[in-house]
């Protein structure tokens, strides 16, 4: 992916700002960042779906439940476990479950790919909902962080909650360069190219079906780090997490964001997180009918999304100079 100038400034200027933010931030406000991070590398990963190759998945929650409830049961109830453990444990099973359901969704199509990816996503909802060994619809507490040691020597304590939300700022932003040289390469090109007309690119020689099995799994291990970064800051890991709302919600902010952006989606985590807390304020007993007028006023008004309009402004500044 390539970035004009200015595009490259604001996104400086946003990292920085959140590197800032824990100075002024009071602790409420510190977590609910964390959270909206977190949805932004959630939202990223289906943006490469649904935004770039042209998959439109209602089941991705599945990978990002699914890797928070292994980090829950990979972590002893009496100490920490080793974050070199447990996060290619968490990631590990998300892009085996997403190598699964990728190799019988890709086979399909439209509305059929839907309802696979969310028939898939519900029956691992149902399976932990239903299992009393891991908290059933209760969920499960993970009681601690995984340590980051090496050798006894502890590198980061992620019980700091400063430790914790830069780590998770840095995960933001390695998240965001992961996929922009993934989209560089020429596999990017060619994701693209099945998102624009598939049947072209299968008569270019490319075995189309790999590409996008390819494209589901680096998404559903996205997806799980997302989730072992959300059992981290919660503590606790319910059947929601894999459930289809959380998979609306996602994708809801993939759409608000701006498609085919990589950071649209991060600006639609932030937008739907901070306006959702401030109508909670203003309107307590219907915030939302307010969030659902501005999801209205964005999707009539902004086809492109927030980074839509962003790019607009941007344009037009380098066309004027």
């Amino acid at each position: 992916m390539t970035h004009s100038r200015p595009l490259l400034a604001f996104l400086i200027l946003a990292v920085g700002a959140l590197a800032a933010f824990p100075i002024i931030g009071d602790e409420f406000y510190q977590e609910l960042v964390i959270r909206l991070m977190i949805m932004g590398i959630f939202a990223m990963s289906l943006d490469l779906l649904i935004g770039f190759t042209g998959l439109i998945s209602f089941g991705h929650a599945a990978f990002f439940g699914l890797s928070g409830y292994l980090l829950a049961i990979v972590t002893p109830e009496s100490e920490a476990v080793s974050i070199w453990f447990a996060l290619p444990v968490c990631l590990l099973g998300a892009a085996l479950a997403a190598l699964v359901i990728g190799w019988f969704s890709v086979r399909t199509t439209g509305i059929y790919f839907i309802m696979i990816t969310l028939a898939f996503a519900q029956m691992f909802y149902y399976y932990f909902n239903e299992n009393q060994d891991l908290g059933g619809s209760d969920g499960i507490f993970i009681f601690y962080k995984p340590s980051v040691a090496i050798g006894g020597f502890q590198i980061l304590d992620l019980n700091n909650p400063h430790t914790f939300y830069y780590f998770v700022l840095v995960s933001l932003v390695v998240s965001y360069l992961i996929l922009s040289i993934i989209l560089k390469a020429p596999f990017g090109q060619v994701i693209r190219g099945i998102h624009a007309n598939e049947a072209r690119t299968r008569a270019l020689g490319f075995n189309t079906q790999h590409y996008k099995l390819v494209s589901f799994v680096i998404a559903g291990t996205m997806a799980g780090f997302a989730g072992f970064l959300e059992a981290n800051a919660g503590g606790i890991m319910s059947p929601a997490h894999l459930g289809w709302h959380e998979s609306g919600t996602v994708m809801m902010v993939v759409i608000l964001g701006g498609m085919g952006t990589l950071y649209g989606p991060v600006l639609g985590a932030f937008a739907m997180g901070f306006l959702q807390d401030y109508f909670q304020e203003l309107w307590s007993d219907h915030w939302l009918l307010l969030l659902g007028v501005f999801v209205i006023a964005v999707v009539l008004f902004l086809p492109n999304g927030i980074a839509g309009l962003f790019s607009k402004f941007t344009n037009k500044k380098e066309d004027g100079k």
